[in-house]
């Protein structure tokens, strides 16, 4: 039933480049947080490049190294012109000199360095104030992908069917949902200031080197990449680990499922021992797992220190040998500036290299919620719906069906007139849930049709289809909610003396008003807090209320003792009065009036028609009559 391959197999090859397809799929709804965020980067980075740029004339002022006198130049504003923004630069660069000169000149070097200083406290307070509302507007982007990305999961969960589940752990896909996801957030999403503020940090910075000095930034641009392809090297394979270690994790989570399932067999069979060791031997397998990834992405941090620092090293070698030529361009404190700006780049690097170790670990996790966000659904609406309802009959035509490779069922042709009830009798794994699961497209037959009123049930919406048929299985399905909402599960518009009515039909009123809220009391975890038939009561009811023209039963008193199948029984004869009814009885006792009863065996229908007359054949149905007497 289901089809990985459609999942998409570029997640397997680029970083970046998978990373840039989840952003176009996730981010687009926050595109006015994320146009924000790198104006106030941007912002940011060029106001710390000129609080930066104050270092050169505090260092002249200290140490009195320039002995050039500089001279302010008229600035005439001309957007318009090429020359203008060319010769821009160096016009603000001679005349803050220029000010800075006469200050000197005019009130001394101590006033001067208390401007200087004001100046720089000022510069530092706006570029951390334009840092804080950088991280601010990245906050709803994180926390609002994270959140979309689990609407997502569950939206898809609640639209694949069931086919999709029966191939999948359940454990595994809980894994996917709460590990996978939050992985995603820890390692993706607080990457995104990373990835939207450290290559804007590293132009700009870039660019104010380039304009000090051309040479020794050609130098440092082609110390860099050979740095990044060293760190690069050493996360090649921790997506891959990566994913292994998430699907350990799912594994954990299923054997933990299973164990709160099982626990009673468990505790009965005295397993407790061999279910401890299974679990153990898996989490140590995950331990040394987690690791190797562990290992491999603290990595980073040490050698990227260690490259950056010998980076500097190699830069300090150039950069004072051209200082100490007699036709430098730049002077001891520009240097010093320079280096300023260039260790500044260091820490962006270093933040762009860990962000991408982080994505590659949450790229493994985007390719396990990938499996259920990208699995088609082959069961859906068609392009031209037909309406639908039930007037007259239903039809099984010819139909076949195999969950994989097997027939399940072969070739059941039946028919349901309106208004009768069909029992379908049979051992198990003849095929009879199967049956009943197709008529609402739970699953879709392989060959074969099944008709309502001569409308395909294929050719009609989901929805308009499923609202003609109301369930009670085998084990009550409930929620852990009220009585009330239980009840009117599924029907929005129920008022307070229709789900009290509904209750009475299926004999669980008195019950209910025998608890201390009444309707409005939580029955618990799947309705833990009552009994297996008060829980099959509740759902009788909730049948009720939808008031649906065809009931499905499906063994539904099959687990209940005696004096609980009294109460179940007369409630269903209330609910199935006047409906059209198709009953999966275990119990042949509970269907002796049922206008046909069809017996099943290996998939097909053996036997077909009354309570007598299937005994006067003295065949499978009469056979399985007497093992239930005997």
């Amino acid at each position: 039933m289901r089809k990985s391959a459609n999942l998409r197999p570029q997640l397997n090859s680029n970083c970046m480049k998978d990373f840039l397809y989840i952003l176009r799929r996730f981010i687009p709804p926050y595109k006015r947080y994320l146009i924000l965020n790198i104006f106030l980067n941007v912002l940011s980075a060029v106001l710390n490049l000129f609080s930066f740029a104050l270092i050169i004339p505090i260092l002249n002022i200290l140490f009195k190294t320039d002995e050039v006198v500089y001279t302010s130049i008229d600035w005439v504003w001309n957007p318009g012109s090429w020359d203008f923004w060319k010769g821009l630069p160096e016009v603000l660069k001679n005349n803050f000199f220029a000010f800075v000169s006469e200050l000197i000149a005019t009130r001394g070097g101590s006033v001067t360095l208390i401007v200087l200083g004001v100046f720089l406290v000022v510069m530092t307070f706006l570029k951390t104030a334009s840092m804080y509302f950088a991280f601010f507007t990245m906050i709803p982007i994180r926390t609002g992908v994270v959140r979309d990305i689990r609407n997502q999961i569950n939206r898809k969960i609640t639209q694949l069917p069931l086919g999709f589940f029966s191939e999948e752990r359940k454990g595994d896909i809980l894994a996917r949902v709460s590990g996978d996801v939050n992985e995603i957030e820890t390692s993706i999403m607080s990457s995104l200031d990373m990835l939207f503020k450290n290559p804007i940090l590293i132009l700009v910075y870039l660019l104010g080197m380039l304009f000090i000095s051309w040479q020794l930034t050609i130098f440092v641009l082609v110390l860099l990449p050979v740095a990044g392809y060293v760190m690069g090297q050493v996360g090649k394979s921790l997506k891959r680990k990566s994913l292994t270690g998430q699907e350990q994790w799912g594994y954990l989570m299923s054997q933990i499922e299973e164990t709160l399932s099982g626990l009673r067999i468990i505790k009965a069979f005295n397993a407790e021992k061999k279910i401890q060791k299974r679990f153990e031997k898996s989490n140590d397998t995950f331990r040394r797992t987690t690791n190797r990834i562990y290992r491999r992405q603290q990595m980073s941090q040490p050698m990227s220190e260690f490259l950056g620092t010998a980076t500097i090293a190699v830069v300090l070698w150039y950069g004072g040998s051209l200082i100490l030529k007699e036709d430098s361009l730049i002077n001891a404190s520009t240097f010093i500036y320079y280096l300023v700006i260039f260790y500044s780049i260091i820490n962006p690097a270093k933040d762009l290299s860990k962000a991408a170790y982080a994505i590659r670990k949450g790229l493994a996790s985007m390719i396990r919620i990938d499996k259920i966000l990208m699995a088609e659904n082959p069961i859906k609406d068609p392009a031209t719906p037909k309406p639908i309802g039930l007037e007259d009959r239903i039809v099984y035509h010819d139909v076949w069906f195999k969950y994989q490779n097997d027939w399940v069922l072969k070739g059941i042709s039946l028919v349901v007139p309106k208004g009768k009830t069909l029992a379908l009798v049979g051992q198990s794994g003849s095929g009879k849930s199967t049956l009943v699961d197709l008529l609402p497209r739970f699953y879709d037959v392989d060959k074969g049709s099944i008709t309502i009123d001569g409308t395909d049930v294929r050719d009609t919406r989901l929805c308009e289809l499923r609202a003609l048929m109301g369930n009670v299985n085998q084990e009550a399905i409930l929620f852990n909610d009220t009585f009330f909402n239980n009840i009117s599960f599924g029907v929005n518009s129920a008022t307070q003396e229709q789900v009290e009515q509904a209750a009475r039909i299926a004999n669980a009123h008195d019950f209910i008003m025998a608890t201390e809220e009444g309707y409005h009391t939580n029955i618990g975890d799947r309705g833990g807090k009552l009994s297996g038939g008060q829980r099959q009561r509740i759902s009788i009811a909730r049948a009720i209320l939808k008031n649906p023209p065809i009931l499905i039963l499906d063994e539904a008193t099959s687990a209940l003792d005696t004096g609980s199948e009294r109460f179940v029984q007369e409630a269903l004869e209330n609910l199935m009065r006047n409906r059209t009814t198709i009953v999966i009885a275990h119990r042949l006792s509970t269907i002796r009036n049922a206008d046909e009863i069809c017996v099943m065996h290996e998939g097909r229908i053996v036997e077909q028609g009354r309570h007598e007359e299937l005994l006067a054949l003295n065949g499978y149905y009469k056979r399985l009559c007497d093992m239930q007497s005997f």
